[in-house]
């Protein structure tokens, strides 16, 4: 009961300020949306909005836009006193309201309108914007603003937070290309199958469902990866390591994975491999161990900056990926595409 009256006492000063006549100050007062953080591991973080040039501010309401299926809210407060309506959650809108009570002048100058706290559920970058307030002031007149302020936030892997490649893993999480091993765990530095990054390449280029042809015999029907390897197939991405053996299980080189990515550059640009131009000699220590099948894409690879060396001198061609290495060649990739 004291909730409902709280708000109908809030729901009364916001309409009853519809018939009044608007305030000149309209333009002055400024918004701001401001977050805690840019990221964390543990996905909580506050958005506080604060008010500039505030005139007269005895009540209000806010909505802010969410992704309320990856997105909790945990709490609302403000430090203006007064008593408040608990957020709640329609559609992707956060609402929020608060009220002072008694005959008192409302507030005045740069304040903190309100503080909310957000925790999000799964690794990725979500989206707080702030879309409406409503003023009340003292006299019940009411202003109406669109803020139109956003920040972002990211909940990065536990594993991820201190590795060289996780700018690279997140931007492709957020595009949907790869996931983790779970909701915290990304594993970066484990290695990648064949079938694994056939799949990650798939995703990456769009590639559309298909029945295309299995001429692998180790492809098992039913097996997850099968619809991958006749869409890669289909496309010319992948060839087996025999006429009839794609290997899908076993760990993938980083001379494979040169080549399946110059086979997906070629795929997107309608060009051949065989016809792109080596423009730049490599000069790795480890140049010899690289399989003649191989020496091209490698190159390529080099040149078009996809991928570099383990180290300056080294390039380490029959070392086996990581899923780090895997995201970050995949996101130079498409945005070589573009």
């Amino acid at each position: 009961m004291k909730r409902k009256k709280i708000l109908t006492t809030i729901a009364c000063s916001l309409s009853l300020a519809l018939t009044a006549m608007p305030s000149y100050a309209k333009d002055v007062a400024q918004f701001e949306l401001v977050a805690s953080s840019a990221e964390s591991v543990n996905g909580e973080f506050t958005v506080t909005l604060k008010g500039h040039n505030i005139q007269d501010l005895y009540a209000y309401e806010v909505k802010l836009d969410i992704d309320a299926n990856n997105v909790e809210v945990i709490k609302a407060d403000t430090e203006i006193k007064g008593f408040s309506v608990s957020p709640m959650v329609n559609n992707n809108v956060v609402t929020f309201a608060h009220t002072k009570l008694g005959q008192v002048d409302g507030e005045k100058g740069d304040l903190d309108i309100g503080t909310f706290t957000f925790k999000t559920n799964k690794a990725g970058t979500t989206n707080i914007k702030w879309n409406s307030v409503k003023i009340v002031d003292h006299t019940l007149t009411s202003e109406n603003f669109t803020p139109n302020e956003s920040v972002r936030f990211t909940k990065i892997f536990s594993d991820l937070a201190d590795h060289w490649a996780k700018s690279d893993i997140m931007l492709m999480v957020d595009k949907k290309v790869v996931e983790g091993m779970d909701d915290d765990h990304f594993a970066p530095d484990t290695n990648v199958t064949r079938a694994q990054f056939a799949t990650l390449l798939t995703k990456a280029l769009n590639l559309q469902v298909g029945a295309g042809q299995n001429p692998f015999d180790d492809v098992t029907s039913g097996s997850w990866y099968e619809n991958t390897v006749k869409k890669a197939y289909a496309a010319g991405l992948i060839n087996g390591i025999a006429d009839n053996k794609f290997a899908p299980e076993q760990n993938i080189t980083r001379e494979e994975m040169t080549a399946m990515l110059l086979r997906a550059k070629a795929y997107a640009t309608g060009t051949k491999v065989e016809d792109m131009p080596v423009t730049d000699a490599i000069h790795f220590n480890d140049e010899a161990e690289v399989s003649e099948w191989a020496k091209k894409s490698v190159a390529l690879a080099v040149n078009f900056g996809f991928m570099n060396g383990r180290t300056e001198q080294v390039f380490a061609p029959l070392e086996q990926a990581s899923r780090a290495e895997a995201v970050v060649v995949l996101k130079r990739l498409t945005a070589g595409l573009k």
